[in-house]
């Protein structure tokens, strides 16, 4: 990989933020050429500075130039045996190639590096796009699917609960006196009659009145006149389910009884 060095250097010391920085302590190791090959290890310590998958280190914090890169694509960045304690290294999969091996100040900065190091390579990058479009993805499947499904019903249900004004009739709970409902509660409105009363079985409609016949008229052979063969026999069709309509129902009868006394009254019946 060819790098041009001046603009590398002036991405290092530019005003981009990092991703990471501090001071860590990397070993060098030199080689004296005797009959041993004796190897002497040492640690010098440097500014690193971490931008996208760049690992700058400066001789000092304020250094203007960095002395050395590593671009952190195809290692692995693992905890190592060492003589000093809170050491890591950097580790590359091509044979040959050279292990940074260093060393934090204490447990937290070495987490801390470790974990941004791992994190800083364009493959790792990659597999993190790749979940996030999957979570996106299955994320906007979802939505469709509940824009899709018909849910005008749970929500007007919702809106209804936060303002009981807005009960329709057959959710609001039938008040009961002695098994029935009364009037005043929405259970007495033909409606209503689904709702399950304490006995567990279903509201009773209030009961009817007593069909009434005139003796008079019986004895005279003049027949009550029956109602109006169009009009329910009962309150709770659905046809008196307002109160109107509940009260010309109940009118029509008081209309027959009234006709009756006024029939009586011409004939000089008491």
């Amino acid at each position: 990989m060819k790098l041009n060095e001046r603009s590398v250097a002036h991405y290092a010391t530019c005003d981009s933020p990092a991703d990471h920085t501090g001071f860590l302590r990397k070993r060098v190791e030199r080689h004296h050429h005797h009959a041993h090959h004796h190897h002497a290890t040492s640690y010098q310590r440097r500014w690193f500075v971490l931008k996208g998958n760049l690992l700058f280190y400066f001789e000092e914090r304020e250094s203007r130039e960095p002395m050395g890169l590593v671009v952190l694509e195809g290692c692995t960045v693992e905890l190592c045996e060492a003589t000093e304690e809170f050491a890591f290294a950097i580790r590359f999969d091509d044979a040959g190639a050279r292990a940074y091996v260093l060393v934090a100040d204490g447990q937290a900065a070495m987490e801390a590096w470790v974990k941004a190091l791992s994190r800083a390579s364009f493959d790792y990058m990659r597999l993190v796009v790749r979940e996030l479009e999957k979570q996106l993805e299955e994320a906007c499947k979802s939505l469709a699917a509940c824009r899709n499904s018909p849910q005008r019903s749970s929500s007007v249900r919702k809106r209804h609960l936060s303002n009981p004004a807005l009960l329709p009739l057959q959710e609001k709970p039938a008040v009961l006196e002695n098994g029935y409902s009364t009037w005043g509660s929405g259970g007495g409105i033909p409606g209503a009659a689904a709702c399950p009363d304490r006995d567990g079985g279903h509201a009773k409609p209030p009961p009817l009145p007593p069909r009434r016949r005139s003796a008079a008229s019986s004895a005279a052979g003049s027949p009550v006149p029956s109602l109006s063969p169009a009009m329910p026999e009962s309150p709770v069709s659905p046809e008196t389910a307002c109160f109107s309509k509940l009260h010309s129902w109940y009118g029509q009868e008081i209309a027959v009884l009234r006709r009756e006394w006024q029939e009586r009254q011409k004939r000089g019946h008491p």
